[in-house]
């Protein structure tokens, strides 16, 4: 198996974990703190990304890509170096906006969210970033080299950590409000944080093949030209990110202000805003964990297969990440539209926000490419590209969320439907840029078969779930159900030869019995 498969597995299994860890830590937020308590926490969140995309300044990407290009040279003081000028940048930067945060939190809170309790979630998070700054460039280094295993288990750790600390730190400030309890949820993200960073420096420590702190200060003075390598990509990366979380750091302050407009109260567009971003859309990012597990391995093998000239190559890893996109994301597709009402009342003891999946889960196919495809934007050098993009989808979305959520007719919806156009815009965007850069090939026919068993698959789910199993509970149900969609899913693929059977005898474990059942 190739270091790419390896690595999209390590971090497929981990995702897979940290997602489910993921919901079980939102769950437990909001039966201890309500709609209410998650609408103040997921408002402040996006000005924690904010902060730590900054600080970050795109260097992971850029270490990534840099560091799998070093070590395809055999170049290792260069890999060293990169470590160490990624190192003081993000630091340094750091010590600049952690206390930044803090001293405006207040003007944050009173004057652009219009909540003053999101001061005490702000304050809480801002230890977070130095912890995130040192620990994405360990994460970068691992990336690079396509060791995915720290990056895979640190995730895992913090999400463990979190979850524990949230179960009884809610609990005990939630007597004195709720805005404290949103802050205690994000101290224990700092904590959990900790954890992670501890375990890639002390795995760092056992398997580097250098001593960082050996001519430290020697590396950071003829590290100019590393730092301008590192710039070329990092700068255009964090303008995509930098835009993205511009655009969802005001988001929350364009929605309070547009529902407001729409004669909401600012209490109930908190609790609307905490069901859609809270609720609904953590349900229909699930999937993304496979397309982040790509994503981050799309990056080094691209890279190396690009400094290479290995065009075939490029082309043969994309066809890979894109149709595992299209196979896994079709089947989450289906599930979350089919069953939204009892996903939402399992996990969250209230059907609040399904409608909001069934309106958006059958766009979000297009938010499952655009990882993998902003990917090799990053790759082949077109980070820029890519930042141009985010630019256009970012003003679109923000502009359509203020011109409908403004309206009474739409109200909380107008957001959806905003949220829905950026994300489209973008990937539509992401893919035409991609086709200028490579030749790529499109299979019409299996996509056209891909769409047929999504359907035929959906309608056969709704089927077993109103006729089927009327007297089990509504969790054995729904997990019968998934597991009966899931099966008559990859039945149609496998009889439709979707899967490819080569493709099929590369997954671990089970590959080479599933593939005998394919017809090609």
């Amino acid at each position: 198996m190739s270091k790419f498969l390896r690595g999209t597995f390590i971090l497929l299994i981990a995702g897979f974990i940290t997602r489910v860890l993921g919901f079980i830590n939102r769950i437990v937020i909001a039966r201890s703190i309500g709609e209410e308590g998650v609408g103040l926490y997921m408002m402040v969140f996006p000005t924690f990304i904010l902060v730590v995309t900054i600080t970050q300044l795109g260097l992971p990407i850029a270490i990534s890509k840099n560091v799998a290009e070093a070590e395809a040279r055999g170049d290792y003081k260069e890999i060293k170096k990169i470590l160490i000028v990624s190192l003081t940048t993000t630091l340094s930067l750091s010590l600049i906006f952690t206390p930044a945060l803090i001293l405006l939190a207040p003007f944050l809170s009173k004057a652009l969210f219009t909540d003053p309790r999101t001061y005490y979630p702000l304050v809480a998070i801002a230890p977070v970033v130095p912890i995130i700054a040192i620990s994405s460039v360990l994460r970068g280094y691992f990336q690079g080299r396509q060791n995915m295993r720290p990056s895979a288990n640190s995730q895992i750790l913090e999400q463990v950590v979190r979850i524990t600390l949230i179960a009884f730190l809610t609990r005990a400030f939630l007597p004195y409000g709720v805005e404290y309890a949103a802050a205690a949820a994000m101290i224990s993200s700092v904590f959990g944080e900790l954890a992670s960073l501890l375990y890639l420096l002390t795995t760092f420590k056992i398997k580097k093949s250098f001593k960082l702190r050996k001519d430290f200060f020697q590396y950071i003075y003829s590290g100019k030209r590393t730092f301008k390598e590192l710039m070329d990509i990092a700068l255009p990366t964090t303008g995509s990110r930098l835009i993205g979380s511009v655009a969802w750091f005001f988001e929350p302050i364009v929605v309070s202000h547009s529902l407001v407009l729409a004669g909401i109260t600012v209490a109930l567009a908190t609790r609307q805003y905490g069901t859609l971003t809270g609720y609904a859309m953590p349900l229909l990012m699930l999937p993304s964990f496979i397309t982040f597990s790509l994503s981050t391995s799309l990056v080094p093998a691209i890279s190396e297969a690009n400094s290479q000239n290995n065009h075939k190559l490029i082309e043969f890893r994309l066809q890979q990440a894109l149709r595992f996109c299209l196979l896994s994301g079709g089947l989450a597709v289906i599930i979350l539209y089919i069953l939204a009402d009892p996903l939402m009342q399992i996990m969250y003891g209230s059907s609040n926000g399904s409608s909001f999946i069934r309106l958006m889960a059958p766009f979000f196919i297009f938010s499952y490419y655009q990882g993998p495809l902003q990917a090799v934007l990053q790759a082949l050098n077109l980070a820029r590209a890519a930042m141009i993009n985010s630019l256009i989808g970012a003003i679109v979305k923000t502009a359509v969320i203020f011109l409908l959520a403004s309206q009474p007719s739409f109200g909380i919806n107008g957001v959806a439907l905003g949220i829905i156009v950026g994300f489209v815009l973008v990937t539509l965007l992401h893919l035409a840029t991609v086709l200028k850069k490579i030749s790529f090939s499109f299979y019409v026919r299996d996509y056209l078969k891909a769409f047929l068993v999504m359907g035929v698959s959906g309608w056969f789910g709704f089927w077993i779930y109103k006729n089927m199993l009327i007297d089990e509970s509504i969790l054995v149900r729904t997990l019968l159900t998934i597991s009966a969609m899931t099966i008559f899913y990859l039945i149609l693929l496998l009889f439709l030869g979707i899967l490819k059977k080569e493709e099929v005898k590369r997954i671990p474990l089970f590959g080479g019995l599933l593939s005998r059942f394919i017809v090609k």
